[in-house]
């Protein structure tokens, strides 16, 4: 038996923790630079806010129904959910929590007996939202995309089903499947929800059920669609990630500006602050860049108030050596710039990729030069370590710029209660 577990309208509920008066009010949270709804509490969504939709087109709505709004508050939001995933660990052992994203993990609940499902899922829900805060739904089954089809009716029949559902018989599992609709698969998407219904008559999870597995390596992507055909009758075909953390062969690390950039310098000083953040990542997973990218996106004048896509100017660079050490990367990025920018151009957006990723332990170094000089691996660590402590880049490099009158807007941000102390929350 598995189990899925999703905290509630994430974002909204991190912002509520530490905002108690907001509890069952409508809350939002913007993306970054303040332009998309990315969260949405259900009073939000009763009152009609849409999700993913502009924030300037519901701006009119969330002022007559004094919807709270936030900007993303990322460092708050990533420590909320560190608290999630660690008491999850606690409850269940490490080797049987598999964190998916953010906000959702599953769960492999093999050990516990069949009659004991409801009692275990509703024990760890009400543990999470004990020692977190957070409100989190349920639901278990066989399989991992029944877990998903058993969480969707926890979280929408929240009351009813105390926020678990257990899935774990037939009758059961297909009264769930004929009362989820086909876009709520996981897996399946809005538009393509749309083609199987008019080409398929399939209207339910119940319906793509029944179709042969054929049919779905044919219409449904392969393999994987053959998987999701299995998983829906119960059959495990998606087991629980030995190894969550993958090796990327690209990293990048990509901004819209808070306002239109004109200033070369101040494009270099993003470019600068992507670069050092997309090495970080770099060195996380042990890797090395052999190529370097830098792209910037032209604000286009409106052509009779419809919005236009500006065109992407970009250039690269092949290093002599691979490296992931932040100084070199940043030299070869910033160069770039040179080549790519237009002083008769706006810019709105910028962007760094590393590519050609080689493991970290391979390069070759210079015989004549000390070890900790050829990568740079001792200055880089302990760099990464005292950011990781006190956030926010307190240790940077010049080339980043100290004002940073580029970043992107977050006007309605909350304090970072948990990682800042002079933003922490006071009880009065």
């Amino acid at each position: 038996m598995k189990a899925i577990i999703d905290c509630n309208s994430f974002y909204c509920s991190c912002e509520r923790l530490f905002r108690p008066e907001l509890d069952e009010k409508p809350v939002v949270v913007l993306s970054n630079n303040d332009g998309c709804i990315i969260s949405r509490s259900d009073e939000a969504k009763e009152i009609g806010v849409g999700m993913a939709g502009p924030y300037f087109l519901a701006k009119p709505l969330i002022e007559k129904h004094n919807v709270a709004t936030f900007s993303s508050n990322y460092n708050l939001y990533g420590d909320m959910s560190q608290r999630v995933m660690d008491t999850l660990r606690i409850l269940l052992g490490d080797e049987n929590v598999e964190v998916y994203s953010v906000d959702e993990a599953f769960l492999d609940l093999a050990e516990f007996n069949k009659q004991d499902y409801f009692k275990v899922g509703l024990y760890i829900r009400e543990t999470v939202e004990q020692w977190t805060g957070i409100k989190v739904s349920i639901g278990l089954a066989p399989t991992k995309v029944l877990c998903k089809v058993a969480n969707h009716l926890a979280k929408k029949h929240k009351v009813k089903t105390q926020c678990v559902v257990v899935l774990d018989t037939k009758e059961k599992i297909e009264k769930a499947l004929q009362a989820t609709p086909v876009n709520e698969v996981w897996g399946i998407g809005r538009q393509y929800a749309e083609k199987l219904k008019e080409l398929n008559a399939v209207y339910t999870a119940y319906d793509l059920s029944k179709k042969a597995a054929p049919w779905a390596y044919k219409n449904l992507g392969g393999v994987v669609g053959s998987r999701m055909i299995k998983e829906l009758n119960g059959e495990s075909a998606l087991a629980l990630a030995d190894e969550q953390l993958t090796v990327k062969k690209m990293i990048a690390s990509t901004r819209m500006f808070g306002h239109t950039v004109t200033s070369k310098a101040d494009i270099k000083e993003a470019v600068a602050t992507y670069t050092s953040r997309a090495a970080e990542k770099l060195r996380r997973q042990k890797s090395a860049a052999t190529i370097v990218s830098v792209f910037v996106v032209t604000k286009e004048p409106s052509n009779n108030g419809h919005f236009r896509h500006g065109n992407t100017l970009s250039h690269y660079a092949v290093l002599p050596i691979a490296t992931s050490a932040t100084n070199e990367l940043i030299k070869a990025a910033t160069s770039l710039v040179d080549k790519i920018f237009d002083k008769t151009k706006q810019y709105k957006k910028a962007g760094v990729m590393l590519s050609g990723l080689v493991p970290d332990n391979t390069i070759q170094a210079n015989l004549f030069v000390s070890e900790k000089n050829n990568s740079k691996r001792l200055l880089m660590e302990m760099i990464d370590n005292v950011n990781f402590a006190m956030r926010n880049d307190v240790v940077k490099f010049a080339a980043s710029g100290t004002k940073r009158d580029w970043k992107m807007r977050v006007e309605m941000r909350s304090p970072r209660y948990t990682t800042r102390w002079n933003e922490m929350f006071v009880v009065k």
